[in-house]
């Protein structure tokens, strides 16, 4: 564990974490989610600016919303065509399971609604869960329409023990057959689903064309601990760094010196990353580059100052990682052991999972020295594979150094996640302190 020089003078504020909680439950899909981080930009006195629009160079506060992605950046005042950015890379999905194209189905009296698995899911922590749906309707006139149903409705049940006595020397799920959830009795009746959700959304079932639904556990999030020191809720991963890195940009914007900062900072937060980021708003995808240059060519500028500026850019790519686990220490790298509330993690590969290098390493350590935050190192146990996130593809998509970091936590992509109930405020700060460079 490091660090950073005066860490422990920044003071705790749990407030931080009272939002991320109203965060996460507003936030129940990509697509909810990108709407809350907007409506706390607005209130910061950002404002949309639509892609397929002329765009200003003034000074201000902007962001863009493509489907479950956002982009926002703030211009000071004076800067150049060719000022650098400071970007903070996250992403808006997480695993779950996620509603079919046609989705009523059933089997032996019992109504049933058929599923697809987004992204890397535990499967058994989907089991004997009340879970709702949400997502967004594409309706007949070309418009979406958001909905979030946070009723118990659907349940995947586990098989009863007297069914399976095997059953804790290990349980297997098949994706096909064990994981479609159950949500009432009788025969399926074909567009029941989307008729009762239309309905939900104040629409008609024949105004729906299309659908992009998942499902989300309804229990809340909720401190945990006899301290309430920790944090228990779903999507965590990685809803915790977009509204991280949300609060950073607005506090950014919102400060008395907002005008004379020396980077334009920049927030992303990406759809799909669970399943590769190859998307239109996906990490692999142009949107990122593209807002990046018409940033640079409506203050006038070139494709000279555009190279300029993303020479000078540096991007930081939030998303969590491992803490280690009390029960399974050993699957963990012995001289590295992120805890809970300890601050912010950098994480660490040299094979390139993570785009963190020695520069990026002092990059990092000096925003949570600014901003009193202590942080720590992780890097995976050699015998373990490593995952990967966003800030490779950033790095080599766009031709900027990319630091990775993060908040350590436990049960990453199960239904419900657990971090300390600090930690959120400690990423936000050092985000703060970053982008104000």
């Amino acid at each position: 564990m490091t660090s950073a020089a005066g860490a422990g003078s920044v003071a705790f504020d749990r407030s931080h974490t009272d939002d991320l909680i109203a965060f996460l439950q507003a936030s129940p899909s990509p697509y909810h989610a990108v709407a809350s981080a907007a409506q706390r930009l607005e209130k910061a006195g950002f404002r949309q600016v639509e892609e397929t629009a002329s765009w200003e160079g003034t000074a201000g506060g902007r962001y863009v919303i493509r489907g479950g992605a956002l982009i926002a950046w703030y211009v000071p005042e004076g800067v150049t065509a060719a000022t650098p950015f400071r970007i903070v890379g996250t992403h808006s999905d997480s695993p779950n399971l996620r509603v079919k194209p046609v989705p009523d189905t059933g089997s032996v009296g019992w109504r049933q609604v058929a599923v697809e698995i987004y992204g890397g899911v535990p499967l058994n922590t989907w089991l004997d869960r009340d879970l709702g749906v949400s997502g967004r309707l594409a309706l007949r006139d070309g418009s979406t329409r958001l909905v979030q149903l946070d009723e118990a409705l659907l349940r995947v049940p586990q098989l009863a023990i007297h069914l399976d006595r095997q059953v804790n020397d290990g349980m297997t799920l098949d994706k096909q057959r064990h994981l479609t959830p159950v949500w009432g009795l009788g025969r399926p009746t074909e567009g029941a689903l989307i008729d009762y959700v239309a309905r939900a959304a104040d629409l008609q079932p024949d105004e729906v064309v299309g659908w992009d639904l998942m499902t989300h556990d309804v229990q809340p999030p909720s401190y945990l601990g006899r301290d309430r020191e920790l944090l228990a809720a779903p999507r965590l991963d990685n809803l915790l760094s977009v509204h991280a890195a949300t609060a950073a940009l607005a506090a950014v914007a919102s400060a008395p010196g907002a005008a004379e900062l020396p980077f334009i900072p920049v927030i992303a937060a990406f759809d799909h990353e669970e399943n590769g980021s190859e998307s239109d708003t996906g990490a692999q995808g142009p949107l990122l580059g593209n807002v990046l240059e018409r940033s640079v060519f409506a203050r006038g500028g070139s494709l000279e100052d555009r190279a300029r500026a993303l020479a000078g850019t540096i991007c930081l790519s939030s998303d969590m990682g491992h803490a280690v686990h009390p029960n399974y220490s050993e699957r963990h790298e012995p001289g590295h052991h992120p805890m809970p509330n300890g601050g912010p993690i950098l994480k660490v590969n040299v094979n390139n999972r993570y785009a963190t290098n020695g520069v990026g390493r002092a990059v990092f350590a000096a925003a949570c020295e600014r901003a009193g935050v202590p942080w720590q190192s992780f890097v995976s146990n050699n015998s373990m594979p490593c995952g990967t996130t966003i800030g490779p593809i950033t790095a080599a998509r766009l031709g900027i150094a990319t630091v990775d970091c993060g908040i350590a936590a436990l049960s990453m992509h199960s239904a419900r996640e657990l971090c300390g109930a600090d930690d959120p405020f400690l990423l936000a700060a050092a985000l703060k302190a970053f982008l104000e460079g």
